[in-house]
């Protein structure tokens, strides 16, 4: 969702104020080119413009297209070489090829695909907006494409007409447990593109003080989670020890989509958690989604090593699950 910012419901506004709005999409490049597949600019008929699909190297011909195709009604499908020197304008060591698909609201993409787009965004629901270059058929894909929402991999289909967007939700991280390991996770977790959030209901644990700046949660974990809600694009990471707090949390976690269940602990304590969950009447392929004991095994001994191994943990379970 990073990559297209909020393109699409900017384009919705737009078009709904009579303004009219054209989505132009990065569906393809060569060599070093500035923007990643599936990145977006839109348009409004009055010559606004808000997003990029090139860091400013071809902007000013899109918008003419964009423009243009506005007036006609038609798709356009644009390609561009950005040299050398446009490149390294934009921080790039050399220059490459993009092609960009136009299409203006209304007479090319339908309001109402737009709409549920912009609707399944709003809820957090992984999305595949679907259209076929030479017929022009648009469609919202909410099942298939699993690699490629796991991977956030917009592209071309192997036929080479037909043209995957993904609209995935940000990652989000819900912590349980205002440890010492939970003081290097959250800003390691913000770098690599989460959203964190800490669930902690002992208040000497979870305070402004040691978490400075943080989201924090002071419910119980389940209840916490229940309103947080647990999504396919949410990591669970449990730190506590305690199983007053960690089962809770479990149970939740365990009947949700979370693409991530880790647990701090050793074997032994994981040995007994399992005992206590199927006692709770959890099966085995349920508790195998535990990852515990949490992280890589890299030999990780201080809290920020630890820190590294769960995170890395995480990223190889969203890439790597597809």
């Amino acid at each position: 969702m990073s990559i297209v910012e909020n393109a699409p419901e900017q384009a919705l506004a737009w078009h709904r104020a009579g303004k009219g709005a054209v989505l132009a999409t990065v569906v393809e490049t060569w060599g070093s080119a500035p923007r990643r597949v599936g990145s977006q600019l839109v348009i409004s008929g009055e010559g606004e413009m808000q997003g990029s699909v090139s860091g400013g190297c071809v902007e000013g011909a899109v918008v003419m297209e964009a423009t243009e195709a506005l007036d006609t009604g038609e798709m356009r499908l644009l390609e561009y070489g950005v040299s050398d020197g446009d490149a390294f304008a934009v921080g790039l060591a050399c220059g490459g090829t993009i092609r960009v698909l136009v299409e203006p609201v209304g007479p090319v993409m339908p309001e109402p695909i737009l709409q549920d787009l912009v609707a399944g965004r709003a809820a957090r629901k992984p999305l595949a907006y679907v259209v076929n270059t030479v017929s022009g058929m648009r469609t919202l894909d909410e099942v298939g494409h699993r690699a490629r929402f796991m991977t956030d991999r917009s592209g071309f289909e192997e036929d080479g007409d037909t043209f995957v967007a993904i609209h995935n939700p940000p990652l989000r991280l819900a912590l349980v447990g205002a440890v010492h390991i939970a003081q290097a996770l959250l800003p390691m977790a913000r770098i690599a593109g989460y959203d964190p959030v800490l669930v902690d209901p002992r208040g000497a644990f979870g305070s402004e003080a040691r978490f400075p700046g943080e989201t924090i949660l002071d419910d119980w974990p389940d209840a916490a989670l229940e309103t947080f809600g647990l999504d396919t694009r949410t990591a669970l990471v449990l730190l506590t020890h305690d199983p007053k707090l960690d089962d809770p949390a479990l149970h939740i976690a365990l009947k949700s989509n979370a693409f991530y269940i880790g647990a701090l602990g050793s074997k032994r304590t994981h040995a007994k958690r399992v005992e206590r969950l199927k006692q709770a009447g959890f099966t085995d392929d349920d508790i195998a989604r535990i990852r515990g004991p949490i992280g890589l095994d890299i030999g990780a001994a201080s809290p920020q090593e630890i820190a590294v191994s769960i995170l890395a943990e995480m990223i190889q379970t969203l890439r790597r699950s597809a």
